[in-house]
């Protein structure tokens, strides 16, 4: 059997884990769970420090081993994702789309919800997939960072394009070529998660809000700022407000991101960090303004007429929690059917009213407008092609740039 020493996180890198767990996208807010695609993600850099008996280190290969299929004789499909990541009927207890994907298929859904953290997941599957050993499921679903993880060290299946059909025409444009699934080869996401800025009306009081410079910059907005403990995220946005790219930024570039962002802690511009507990402070007015995630700002505007999102010109950040078939999976067939059935726009549509993230698949407004008109107008769950064309991802980190970066990010965040 392959073996594997215990990962070790830098103090940084465990810091933000911590902050992850504590007030980042690990925290439950109303019907989302928003995911730790950023602060959790330094443990890319930490997790990934397998030896012994031939396991590689990431980024050494690529590419899953194929396992024998059981899909025609076995009509099921194991399936784990995220808690309140799924539709649910009155009840609570039946999930509408899972429903009618076995009355169409006869392939039951075996729907666990035990992913709580990606790192806390990756600890529990990892094992067993060092090993070269069934986990148990035939789908999971993980955030881009660590997807792009299990891809480098060859532990998901490359997926048949033929079992895809829909997936491949019905993919929006902003989420077909990640640097680290380049044409989705081994993944297709599940739902995207936009860092946008938000603010409150009655709180900032005419004050002009249009940029993250005017966050970090405008003495009228002192100390009612917020901004994300999560890295990619905060330092993204910054870059963007520098004219810079995430997806293809220079170290250098990233340390002046970072002095950029330390101006505006020395003077008081910044009153904290958050995770998604910005809600609470931006609704009471606490922050007049901050970086935010867009599911939550579906629901805070439902609630509170005064709070309001802005896309800047410079753009906006992007990442997606995705769907993968571990290595040595039993249902490999049938898991890419029920994958390619979420590409389908009246399942998505469905999907898409209720959990309230940004939809992956075009070309379903038509159906969920049927369901929620309002929701079907809104561009933080269906971006235009404007705001499509602004949406920017942070590019993949080397496990010595994700101790570096998270480091510095560690000692101006305070963690």
């Amino acid at each position: 059997m392959e073996q594997y020493q215990p990962d070790r996180l830098s103090p940084a890198q465990a810091a933000a884990v911590r902050r992850s767990f504590r007030t980042g996208r690990t925290v439950l807010s109303r019907r989302s769970l928003l995911r730790a695609s950023a602060g959790g993600a330094l443990a890319a850099g930490g997790l990934g420090a397998l030896s012994g008996c031939g396991i590689p280190a990431a980024g050494s290969t690529r590419g899953g081993v194929p396992a024998e299929d059981h899909s025609k004789k076995e009509k099921t499909v194991n399936f784990s994702n995220w808690t309140e990541y799924m539709d649910v009927d009155d009840s609570g207890r039946a999930h509408p789309t899972l429903d009618a994907f076995t009355e169409r298929t006869g392939i039951k859904v075996a729907y666990t919800e035990d992913i709580n953290d990606n790192t806390e997941f990756f600890g529990k599957i990892k094992p067993q997939l060092a090993a070269g050993q069934d986990t148990g499921r035939d789908i999971i679903v993980l955030t881009d960072w660590l997807a792009a993880r299990l891809i480098r060290l060859g532990w998901v299946q490359k997926l048949d394009p033929a079992n895809l059909p829909n997936a491949f025409t019905n993919l929006s444009a902003q989420f077909r070529n990640p640097d680290w699934d380049p044409g989705r080869a081994y993944s297709y996401p599940w739902q995207g998660i936009s860092t946008v800025i938000a603010y409150n009306k009655k709180a900032l009081d005419g004050v002009e809000v249009r940029t993250l410079s005017d966050l970090l910059d405008n003495p009228k907005l002192k100390g009612r700022v917020g901004l994300l403990t999560e890295m990619r995220d905060t330092v993204g946005m910054t870059l963007l407000d520098m004219d810079k790219d995430p997806a293809e930024f220079a170290a250098d570039d990233y340390d002046a991101a970072i002095a950029r962002l330390q101006r505006a802690v020395d003077k008081g511009q910044v009153r904290r960090f958050t995770g998604n507990d910005y809600t609470a402070d931006l609704t009471k007015g606490d922050f007049a303004a901050c970086l935010a995630w867009a599911g939550d700002v579906v629901q805070l505007k439902a609630d509170n007429p005064d709070i309001e999102f802005l896309i800047p010109d410079s753009g906006y950040m992007t990442s997606s929690d995705n769907m993968l078939i571990p290595n040595k999976a039993r249902h490999k067939t049938n898991a890419e059917r029920l994958i390619d059935y979420y590409f389908e726009p009246q399942p998505a549509a469905q999907l898409a009213a209720y959990i309230n993230f940004v939809c992956p698949v075009d070309g379903v407004k038509d159906d969920l407008a049927k369901i929620d008109e309002d929701a079907a107008n809104n561009p933080l769950i269906l971006p235009d092609q404007a705001m499509q064309a602004k949406s920017r991802a942070f590019r993949s980190l080397s496990a010595e740039e994700e101790t570096e970066f998270e480091e510095k990010f560690a000692k101006l965040t305070g963690a």
